[in-house]
């Protein structure tokens, strides 16, 4: 019989990641610099989590919760900070290199070992994100890789130090590390000008739809998958991203895109049903 937490779980990752996808669409209404989108979206987050499930939060100030809440921050600003640095698409690569070291030390940390179907899948995905990405790809601007690739090791961390709490409530720390990019990002906002109602309007959905609720639904999945499944299957979220930019402002991606997204797309696909069937 399959195990049916588990699968719920691989759903609720599918749609964390669709969520997820609606940021690069959202953002271009917000016409603020991405420290202070980020530390604006952060806050609406957090107060959104905490509205829904303030009764049912617990915060043990506990080092790792804190732990948790900084790489989860460092994550989001570092990101928004590659992206000002280097290619959108060197940003994008270059945080995905999160399942390679979780691979590496999941084992040790959680106690999740990888199998070979499991590294497979991260090569044959890495490979795809590389093709869907291939036009914006540069190698020769070394402070952006850097900046993008610390972004993918805090990714890693954040996703197993969540896995880590899985027998408690790691929402928290999402909500701290929220809170914490928004202090982060502060400055850049007290700098920006207002927003226009429509901007307004965007940066609200980021920090519910976009943020708050995909985060309610990652934070019930990972108690139930391994911190592996975690980051591989929501791998759709960037080849998602170009389809709501597409529909909305008529960014048009390349047939080699395309290509790149069906390899992804296929890849995720096939090692979701892999973790459902060995959940079995």
């Amino acid at each position: 019989m399959k195990n049916p937490g588990h699968t719920r779980a691989v759903g609720l990752l599918l749609v964390t990641a669709l969520c997820w996808s609606l940021a690069g669409v959202l953002f271009k209404f917000v016409p603020w610099p991405p420290l202070a989108a980020g530390g604006g979206r952060g806050l609406i987050a957090a107060v959104f989590l905490l509205l829904v499930r303030g009764r049912s939060l617990r915060f043990t100030w506990s080092p790792l919760q804190l732990g948790t809440a900084v790489a989860y921050a460092g994550c989001t600003v570092l990101f928004a900070a590659a992206n000002k640095l280097t290619t959108a698409a060197n940003a994008v690569l270059l945080q995905y290199t999160a399942p390679v070291w979780i691979a590496l030390f999941g084992a040790w940390l959680l106690g999740e070992r990888s199998t070979l179907g499991d590294w497979v899948t991260i090569v044959v995905a890495f490979a795809g994100l590389g093709v869907f990405l291939y036009d914006g790809l540069q190698l020769n601007n070394l402070p952006g890789i850097v900046v993008a690739s610390a972004s993918g090791v805090c990714f890693a961390a954040m996703i197993m130090l969540l896995r880590k709490q899985k027998d408690g409530s790691p929402l928290e720390s999402v909500i701290l590390g929220n809170l914490l990019g928004f202090l982060i990002g502060l400055p850049a906002m007290w700098s920006a000008p207002p927003l226009p109602a429509g901007g307004v309007v965007a940066l609200l959905l980021l920090g519910v739809v976009q943020l708050g609720v995909p985060y309610l639904f990652y934070a019930r999945a990972i108690k139930e998958v391994t911190a592996l499944e975690a980051v591989l299957i929501p791998v759709i979220e960037p080849i998602l991203n170009p389809v709501w930019v597409m529909l909305a402002v008529g960014e048009k991606p390349s047939p080699l895109a395309l290509l790149g997204g069906v390899i992804v797309v296929g890849s995720v696909t096939w090692r979701a049903v892999a973790a459902i069937r060995r959940a079995a």
